[in-house]
């Protein structure tokens, strides 16, 4: 009978454990989510999107030279055609100073327009150029900053007549790069197991290692002059402010291993978003420290590859073969 006892509280016991880590584990959904999916008038995938001077006209660009233009603030996008030699190009990266845009793409090509996108002019890039455009950031009239898939960093104030290169050397094949607005940049390695960071003035690339076993699949700045980053199994973890090595304790938003996290953005100082794989999509209003989850976005058959904020009431994510969301208001 005693032995009877002791089982049953055991039992007791343990069922009581199980039923307090999974209340521990599970994360609590937004009642309502400020996401719409849009479905774009194409099956491409969508790379990069961005506005004029006119927060109403936009532009999204893509595989197979996918080029669509918005002009009411992302509601509904139509295709145009640029009058290219091919239609493989990959168009990697846009951006806009006012109604002076750029783009870059694979294989290398660089485009240019200061007339809000009515034309655009293809420049020649020199066959020495290392590696293939991946990134472009208008700086203002005539300028901007170009990044190619191996880390070299150009620069032209002369709507790219001449460029200069910003670093002796270059970083080798990275998986990501990112850039702050004071024109920092920092690159995750193709394997993701270091990352390397920049600063206007540098030399050259600084190289770190990686501070766990998990492999880095992304990393970008904070409002708060930190770093952050996205490793596998759904970590994410801060830098010490102002410090590109060191790190605080890390987390996982969605409070298990098995998800892809993939981009991350702020809305306000303490407003965060996170996207990964499989319409995962986590947000925190207290810079972190907890989270909800977008349940309503899980429905969306894409990937969330990538997050954008142009202000707190304006913002996009990017997913999969031509769909993106729309941020409609705040999360509830």
């Amino acid at each position: 009978m005693n032995l009877l006892k002791k089982i049953l509280r055991q039992a007791a016991t343990l069922l009581a454990i199980g039923i307090l880590c999974v209340s521990c584990s599970h994360i609590q959904p937004l009642t309502d989510s400020p996401w719409k999916p849009i479905q774009l008038p194409t099956e491409s995938n969508i790379q990069d999107l961005t506005f004029t001077s006119n927060p109403q006209h936009g532009w999204v660009v893509g595989s197979d030279a996918a080029i669509l233009e918005t002009n009411d603030g992302g509601k509904t996008w139509e295709n145009r055609k640029l009058e290219l030699d091919s239609s493989k190009y990959r168009f990697t990266s846009i951006s806009f100073a006012g109604d002076e845009g750029w783009i870059v793409g694979e294989p290398a090509i660089l485009l240019h327009t200061k007339d809000a996108g009515k034309s655009w002019e293809r420049i020649a890039l020199s066959s020495k150029l290392p590696g293939i455009p991946a990134t472009i950031k208008a700086i203002g009239e005539n300028s901007a900053e170009m990044t190619t898939d191996i880390g070299a960093i150009y620069a032209t104030q002369d709507a790219g007549k001449n460029w200069k290169s910003l670093v002796s050397g270059a970083v080798g094949v990275f998986r990501t790069i990112n850039r702050s607005p004071e024109g920092k940049y920092v690159a995750v390695s193709a394997k993701g197991n270091f990352y390397s960071t920049w600063a206007p003035g540098q030399e050259s690339w600084e190289p770190h290692n990686r501070n766990s076993s998990r492999r880095v699949s992304n990393m970008g700045f904070a409002d708060d002059d930190r770093l952050w980053m996205l490793a596998r199994g759904g970590q994410l973890q801060f830098s010490s402010p102002g410090a590109t090595d060191k790190w605080e304790e890390e987390v996982f938003p969605a409070q298990k291993t098995n998800i892809g996290l993939l981009d991350l953005a702020y809305r306000t100082p303490g407003e965060v978003w996170v996207s990964g794989g499989s319409g995962d999509l986590l947000v925190s209003t207290d810079s972190g420290k907890t989270w909800l989850k977008d349940s309503n976005v899980e429905q969306v058959p894409s990937n969330l590859y990538k997050i954008l904020f142009f202000s707190p009431d304006r913002g996009f994510i990017i997913g999969q073969r031509g769909i993106i969301l729309k941020y409609q208001g705040e999360a509830a």
